[in-house]
């Protein structure tokens, strides 16, 4: 088990890497390059909102940074 923690501790960022590219290597192998684009596209957004639902920012002050104010 203390073999996994240092490998994780001293590689991450490499093992984060291949990870990330495996699976986006499977989603262009299954859906094709631009669903997958599409998919990555949705996870993208999604992890913002909910960093921004974790870091308290109410949801129209999210959205307003990115689209213009509603008139």
């Amino acid at each position: 088990m203390n073999f996994f923690y240092e490998l994780w501790e001293y590689h991450k960022g490499k093992i984060t890497g291949v990870i990330l590219g495996f699976i986006v290597g499977l989603l262009i192998i299954i859906f094709g390059f631009f669903k997958a684009l599409f998919l990555i596209f949705c996870c993208a957004v999604g992890y913002f909102i909910g960093k921004a639902i974790d870091r308290n920012i109410p949801l129209r002050e999210f959205i307003n940074k990115f689209l213009p104010p509603y008139k």
